[in-house]
C-alpha cells in the first residue's frame, strides 16, 4: 500500500475559476515588479516580455506615476467618481488634446466607458448603428476585439467565441485582412462584395480593424491597405474604427497604430496601456459630428478612472510631449528585428510578424511556439504566443526596458530557440 501523500491543492486551484489562463504557463506567485522586471515570492527574478498583454508600456510602477498617484491618494483625492467633474479629469483631457490630439489636428470626442477594452467596443459599435442606423459591422478575419457578447461577434477566434454558450453572435460580416487569402487582393475583393447588391451582405454601419492583430498573429496591415480600406468605407456610408488598445500608445512606434498612414479613423478604441500605469481605463475617441449620445444613453459606473486620470497625465507629459520615447522605440525595433532574424534563420519556414515593438516569430507550429516559451519561463523570461494556432512567439517588452535588459531577454529567447529546434527538427 502506497504511502505517498498527494499534494494539497493551492488557493488558486480550489476556490479560482477555470477561466484562469496566464498563470497556467507561468506557476509563480508574483512578490514585487518595477520597470521590466518581475521578482517572485522566492527572490527569483524573470524579465517580463508580457508586460500586461501591452497594459504596461511603460513597465511595471514607473517612478513618477507611482509619486502622483501616491500623493493624490494621501491628499484623500477622489477614487471613484462616476462622471463627475474633477482636477485630474479635466488635466488628462487637457494634456490629452495638447500632447495628442492637437498634433495631428484630431478634434475628436473622448468618451470615457466602462474600464475595460471590450466596453470601448462595445460603445463604439453601438455608437455607429445608432449614427447611421444600420446593424452590420464588418470584421477582419483573425480580429480580437474583446469577450462580451457585441466585441466577441467580431472576434474570429473560436475558441473565444464558443465561450458565448451558444448565444447567436450575429450582425458582423466578416471580410479577410490583408495577406489572408495569400497574393489576392482582399481590398479588391472586399470593394467586389460590397459593390454587388446580390452579394447577400448588409449595408454596413462600421468597419472594426486592428492596425496590427494582437492575438491574431501579429498580422500588420500596410499603409496602402489601410488608406483603401478608409476609401472603401467612407464609400459605402460606413464609419471606421481602429480598435487601438493592444497596437496603440507607442507600441508600433507611434502613439497611434495610424500615425502617418494618411487616415482620420472615425472612432478609436483605446485602454491596456492608456492609464500608463496598468490601471483600468478605457476610452472612445469620437469624431464630433458623430458624437450623437444622449445623456447617460450609455453610462456605467466606472466610466473613467479618476487614479487613472492622475498616472496617465504623467505618462502622456513624460513620453510623448517631445520625441525622446518614440526615438527609443526606434532604435529597439531595429534590434529586435534583427535578433529576430536570427531566430527566423533557424527555424525552416519562420517569419516575422508585426511591426515596431509589436513584433514575433512565426514558428509554423503551435507546439514549438509553446516548448519555446516555455524553455525561456524556466530561464527567467515571460513571453508568450499568438496566432489562429498559438504558432507565433509574441514579444511585448514595456517600451521603455533598459536595452541591456531587453538585449539579455532576447539571449534568452534565442537559447530557447537553440535548445528545441534540432529536438524538434529530429523528431520530424
Amino acid at each position: 500500500m502506497s504511502t505517498a501523500k498527494t499534494a494539497e491543492p493551492t488557493i488558486y486551484e480550489r476556490r479560482e475559476s477555470q477561466a484562469r489562463s496566464y498563470c497556467r504557463s507561468f506557476p509563480f506567485s508574483i512578490a514585487k515588479a518595477s520597470g521590466a522586471t518581475l521578482t517572485d515570492a522566492d527572490g527569483n527574478e524573470y524579465i517580463d516580455f508580457l508586460a500586461g498583454c501591452s497594459s504596461l508600456n511603460y513597465g511595471h510602477n514607473d517612478p513618477d506615476m507611482k509619486q502622483a498617484l501616491v500623493e493624490h491618494i494621501g491628499a484623500d483625492g477622489i477614487a471613484h467618481g462616476l462622471d463627475l467633474h474633477s482636477e485630474q479629469k479635466a488635466a488628462f483631457l487637457e494634456t490629452f488634446d495638447s500632447v495628442i490630439l492637437r498634433p495631428r489636428g484630431m478634434d475628436h470626442r473622448v468618451m470615457m466607458t466602462g474600464p475595460t477594452g471590450t466596453n470601448a467596443v462595445e460603445a463604439a459599435i453601438k455608437l455607429a448603428r445608432k449614427v447611421t442606423g444600420r446593424r452590420n459591422v464588418i470584421s477582419f478575419t483573425n480580429g480580437f476585439h474583446g469577450m462580451t457578447l457585441g466585441a466577441l461577434a467580431l472576434t474570429g477566434n473560436a475558441g473565444k467565441r464558443a465561450g458565448a454558450g451558444g448565444v447567436s453572435l450575429n450582425d458582423v460580416t466578416r471580410m479577410p485582412y490583408e495577406g489572408a487569402l495569400g497574393d489576392l487582393d482582399t481590398l479588391a475583393y472586399i470593394e467586389t462584395m460590397l459593390d454587388n447588391p446580390s452579394s447577400g451582405i448588409e449595408p454596413a454601419a462600421a468597419f472594426v480593424v486592428e492596425l496590427v492583430q494582437g492575438e491574431g498573429g501579429l498580422n500588420a496591415a500596410s499603409a496602402e491597405w489601410v488608406r483603401g480600406l478608409a476609401r472603401i468605407a467612407k464609400a459605402h456610408g460606413a464609419l471606421l474604427i481602429v480598435d487601438d488598445i493592444q497596437a496603440g500608445i507607442g507600441r508600433t512606434g507611434s502613439f497611434f497604430s495610424f500615425d502617418h498612414m494618411g487616415i482620420e479613423p472615425d472612432m478609436v478604441t483605446l485602454a491596456k496601456s492608456l492609464s500608463g500605469f496598468g490601471l483600468p481605463f478605457a476610452c472612445v475617441l469620437i469624431r464630433p459630428e458623430h458624437d450623437i449620445w444622449k445623456p447617460a444613453e450609455h453610462n456605467g459606473t466606472f466610466r473613467g478612472n479618476t487614479h487613472a486620470f492622475v498616472t496617465a497625465t504623467v505618462a502622456l507629459e513624460k513620453f510623448w510631449a517631445d520625441d525622446r520615447l518614440r526615438n527609443q522605440i526606434a532604435l529597439k525595433s531595429q534590434v529586435l528585428e534583427e535578433r529576430l532574424n536570427s531566430i527566423v534563420s533557424r527555424i525552416p519556414g519562420a517569419q516575422i510578424k508585426g511591426r515596431g515593438m509589436m513584433r514575433g516569430v512565426d514558428v509554423g507550429s503551435g507546439d514549438l511556439a509553446g516548448q519555446i516559451c516555455a524553455e525561456a519561463f524556466r530561464h527567467g523570461l515571460i513571453i508568450e504566443t499568438s496566432g489562429a494556432h498559438d504558432e507565433v512567439v509574441k514579444v511585448l517588452a514595456p517600451l521603455t526596458i533598459p536595452m541591456a535588459q531587453f538585449k539579455q531577454g532576447l539571449d534568452i529567447l534565442e537559447n530557447a530557440v537553440e535548445t528545441l529546434v534540432p529536438f524538434q527538427m529530429a523528431a520530424e
